[in-house]
């Protein structure tokens, strides 16, 4: 076994390795952008090596840095964990050649399976059945434009390399072609540096079916079974479960033999991925399609773990340094059911928009052998705009899937999370929803249940006014206490926030706001507590705030007791209340701010990123959701179009600049009526 490794990646999958790594006795080395110095994983590393500035252009996609911070440290092999340079034949090959073991498949079998158009042609000779589609060398926009309208439409253009849903496009009509061909390419270029594109047919209703498979030097392959990965949004995974819901013995024998022959078509070494899409009533009809194979471990290992329990990282370890599979076929066994959940700083109502900001809250639930975090982040930490919005993977396991299910939404509900928009009530929505708890998965279920899973905002309850109001009442309390202790006065009269007048009680009120909503809040102030009044409706409160910062509030409202959590973030306050969490701001009505903010006739950046393609010239107009600028950041591209039918005046940014967010980007004069 090695005596050090080098982890040639970031974030959660960065620390998930050095976690195995540590129990097994191997020390760690990491490595860190400029923007990186204080991550979680840096901080985990036995040693930690600076090896370049924020963008992973110039730092984790540099091969060459990597490789000389592994001979630096003595390193003896290094995992790459997913995403980067994972599936890079090259970089695996430059490992070999410095010495050093690649933990990953052979250079062959990655540059057989690489490419997504190599691995269907090797794969449709060893009788895999296949999407129909288009994977062939001619790259140039008329074959493609030609080989789209044999397949027909609805279709799916996707990156040849990579994986992770970027790139991916689905075209519905031969007009489309062209722009979504563009988009497609630069994107893949820009995440993979390899432009080639692929065509497959677009199953609409289709289940994403992966299968876990792992194999030793000697030959030996094995499948783990299998994961539905069907819940998407973007073509990226939200939620995984394992094993797929409904899947008989037959078909899951079928599947697994499938991939294991797959896999042994390139020889297979180490953990890896066959994927298949397959349609909604495959377990009958028996009609699934080979898609890709990933040639590393996948985001969604853990499932496996949880039902099998198999160290897969452990695995990866032992094969690399030459060990032969711990386990047989027939003494792999499934027992009980687990769902992972990818928790994202984005923002489910406005498109799952990336958040980024200053983790000022994070609470999640304790570890169990129910309950398992996957995260590389901590209470303090930022995210930037620079590497994938993922925060965490939340993963539950139980004995069946209805009680998974409990599992993951007890879990969701205890998950806290201030400073950056965050998809975790989105996630508690998909959950709890009829088509998921019955298992009812396809690709598009998330489109098809959008009414459901991102519901127009409504008001908060008014118990969640009320423990707003409390809370700040009690803050203010305990402000006023300390700061008592360090007045040369400590007991004059002045520090007080009882409430006491002569002759009779004080009343006054709180001002809160959440949305566009304000609501007024009476206070009169009691012996044991307050009086609070809304909409006409009175009740006696009293609480107590928790001493250890984490905000938590066990509140009596007329002999009812809850608790609460409720955590101020400048004049936000938020409230987390039966598994759901409501934003406040505390309106201070001395305070007028006149009219609203905004920079009118300009159309502004959403969030932080760079400009990659400018689609509109100044004095052009433009039909109401025309494309004017196309900005990147987190590695997805987001589209500027025009909200109405217009003018454009000006455009304050070039290709290859950095914006900020809330920019104005364009001036625009919108036509009249």
């Amino acid at each position: 076994m090695f005596d050090k490794i080098l982890i040639a990646n970031r974030g959660e999958i960065a620390c998930r390795v050095m976690r195995t790594a540590r129990r097994m006795g191997v020390r760690t080395v990491a490595v860190y952008s400029e923007a990186d110095a204080s991550a979680r994983h840096v901080r985990l590393a036995d040693e930690a090596l600076l090896i370049g500035p924020a963008p992973a252009a110039e730092s984790y996609l540099v091969s060459e840095r990597v490789i000389a911070a592994a001979r630096d440290s003595g390193a003896q092999a290094v995992h790459p964990g997913y995403g980067f340079l994972s599936e890079n034949a090259e970089f695996a090959q430059a490992c070999a050649d410095a010495g050093l073991v690649f933990i990953g498949p052979p250079v062959a079998a990655l540059r057989a399976m690489g490419s997504k158009s190599a691995a269907k042609t090797l794969l449709a000779t060893a009788g895999v059945p296949l999407v129909p589609g288009y994977h062939g060398q001619a790259q140039d926009e008329a074959t493609l434009q030609a080989e789209a309208d044999r397949v027909g439409y609805p279709l799916l253009l996707k990156p040849s390399a990579g994986g992770g849903g970027k790139g991916m496009r689905v075209v519905t009509s031969a007009a489309e072609f062209a722009q979504a061909l563009a988009s497609c390419k630069r994107e893949a270029r820009a995440s993979f540096g390899d432009d080639q594109v692929l065509i497959e047919r677009y199953l609409a209703r289709s289940r994403h079916i992966e299968v876990q498979v792992f194999g030793d030097q000697s030959g030996r392959i094995v499948h783990l079974f299998e994961r539905d990965c069907s819940v998407q949004r973007r073509h990226q995974k939200v939620l995984e479960e394992a094993p797929a819901p409904g899947m008989s013995a037959e078909r899951r024998a079928a599947m697994g033999a499938a991939a294991v022959e797959a896999a042994r078509a390139v020889g297979y070494v180490g953990a890896g991925t066959v994927e298949f899409i397959a349609e909604t009533d495959f377990v009958a009809s028996g009609r699934f399609y080979f898609m890709e194979m990933n040639t590393r471990l996948q985001v969604e290992h853990p499932v496996t773990e949880m039902i099998t329990g198999v160290d897969l990282v452990e695995w990866q370890l032992r094969v690399a340094a030459g060990e032969p599979l711990p386990l047989a076929q027939e003494q792999l066994q499934i027992r009980g059911h687990a769902l992972e959940a990818r928790i994202y700083a984005e923002d489910p109502d406005k498109g799952f928009l990336p958040s980024t900001g200053r983790l000022l809250h994070l609470a999640a639930p304790e570890n169990s052998l129910h309950v398992r975090i996957d995260t590389g982040i901590e209470q303090g930490d930022e995210i930037s705009p620079h590497y994938d919005p993922m925060l965490a993977k939340l993963i539950v396991w139980d004995e069946s899937r209805d009680k998974a299910l409990s599992r993951m939404l007890a879990a969701l509900a205890r998950y806290r999370v201030v400073g950056v928009a965050n998809n975790i009530d989105f996630l508690s929505r998909v959950v709890s929803s009829p088509a998921f708890a019955n298992a009812e998965l396809d690709t598009a279920l998330i489109e098809r249940e959008r009414a459901l899973l991102l519901p127009e905002a409504t008001p908060p309850p008014p118990q969640a006014w009320l423990v707003a109001a409390l809370a700040e009442l009690l803050g203010e309390a305990r402000r006023a206490a300390l700061a008592a202790k360090t007045d040369p006065d400590p007991w004059s009269p002045w520090h007080a926030r009882d409430g006491w007048r002569v002759n009779s009680a004080a009343r006054r009120s709180l001002c809160l706001r959440a949305g566009k909503l304000e609501r007024s809040i009476g206070v009169a102030y009691n012996a044991d507590g307050y009086s609070l009044s809304l909409d006409g409706v009175t009740a006696r409160a009293s609480g107590q705030l928790g001493e250890d910062g984490s905000g938590q509030l066990r509140a009596d409202f007329d002999g009812l007791r809850l608790t609460a959590t409720v955590i101020a973030a400048g004049e936000r306050r938020h409230v987390f209340l039966h598994g759901r969490v409501y934003v406040f701001a505390n309106v201070d009505p001395l305070f007028h701010t006149g009219t609203s903010g905004g920079l009118a006739g300009g159309l502004t950046a959403p969030m932080p990123g760079k400009v990659i393609a400018v689609l509109a010239q100044p004095g052009q107009r433009v039909a109401q959701g025309a494309a004017l600028l196309i900005l990147e950041a987190m590695k997805m591209e987001h589209t500027i179009a025009a909200p109405t039918a217009g003018l454009i005046k000006a455009v304050h940014f070039a290709v290859g600049e950095q914006v900020a967010d809330g920019a104005e980007l364009l001036d625009f004069d919108a036509d009249p009526g």
